[in-house]
């Protein structure tokens, strides 16, 4: 009999953290569209993984429904144990060199005006993966020329010239989240460093000004709102242009417990100060993630850009 291996076993020996219940309005339907079928068929059948079901999205039926996806390269399991994430831990597959090529199939017949890209964290690969990123955006290009593309990269630590390689290939909009404040990153993100992602996204600045850049925050880990109001500013001193922020809900009883549960006038609350701290784009409800409905707020992206550039003129 096959033994199925445990999704994350460094956290096997570890007590079960004790959350507060889900108040109602954290709470969705199960998926069931047609629509979501067929996205999920079609990703089953192309060998696609998906950070809507990996990382257990509570939007999957939502954005399925409405024919958005994010598609996650460079294998299923990574080589970080982040406390917050549901995506196996462990020692990644060999790289399918076929993958950018299905993925800018299932881009294809889907149909999407959008695609957002991520990966699992790669330290194993000398590039971290950035070349895989490189060869799956042009993948898309050739099969999807009309398909806007968003990349949600890792940080890329101790990976030189990975950045600029990304950067170079031209997706639309660079998303790499800093996930929550410095003071909670060696328990929730241990493997991160707050100030070297904070530096990958002034880089992508640096390299391309035009590109639309994009961050994300959870909240409800043990943060307080003034670190939240911090972490915006030093968004903003890097020029980065969206910022998301999300209830953090815990995948199992394994994973980091959730602190409190965050109002929806609070994220309201920090909606209006991240717009007077000046982004162009904020998405902020206790349902947002970094990809929900990407494609929409891409839309309301450029045309703040537009707004902001025409008053300038």
């Amino acid at each position: 009999m096959s033994v199925i291996p445990l999704r994350h076993p460094e956290k096997a020996h570890k007590p079960d953290q004790l959350s507060p219940p889900k108040p109602d309005w954290l709470r969705v339907k199960a998926p069931n569209s047609p629509e979501y079928r067929a996205t999920r068929d079609l990703m089953r059948a192309l060998k696609l993984n998906t950070v809507c079901e990996e990382a257990a999205c509570p939007n999957i039926g939502t954005c399925w429904k409405e024919k958005h996806a994010t598609v996650m390269i460079l294998g299923s399991v990574c080589t970080r144990a982040c406390a917050f994430c549901n995506v196996a831990t462990g020692r990644p597959d060999a790289l399918d060199p076929h993958e950018p090529g299905r993925v800018g199939e299932a881009v294809g017949q889907l149909g999407l005006a959008h695609i957002v890209v991520t990966s699992v964290d790669r330290d194993d690969l000398d590039d971290g993966g950035a070349d895989h990123f490189v060869r799956t955006i042009a993948a898309i290009r050739a099969a999807a020329p009309g398909t806007t593309i968003e990349v949600l990269t890792p940080d890329f630590l101790k990976k030189p010239g990975a950045i600029e390689a990304v950067v170079a290939a031209r997706p639309d909009v660079f998303n790499h989240n800093l996930e929550t404040v410095p003071r909670l990153y060696g328990e929730v993100r241990p493997g991160a460093r707050y100030f070297a992602s904070l530096k990958l996204l002034d880089t992508v600045k640096q390299l391309d000004p035009s590109m639309f850049t994009k961050s994300g925050l959870m909240v409800g880990l043990g943060e307080e709102k003034s670190e939240v109001a911090q972490v915006m500013d030093d968004l903003r001193a890097a020029n980065v242009d969206f910022l998301t922020i999300g209830q953090y809900l815990q995948p199992t009883p394994k994973h980091h417990a959730v602190a409190r549960f965050v109002t929806p006038a609070e994220f309201e609350a920090y909606k209006a100060l991240a717009y007077a701290k000046g982004f162009l784009m904020v998405s902020a409800s206790p349902l947002t993630r970094s990809s929900y409905l990407a494609g929409d707020d891409f839309a309301r992206l450029r045309a703040a850009r537009a707004a902001q550039l025409g008053r300038r003129g």
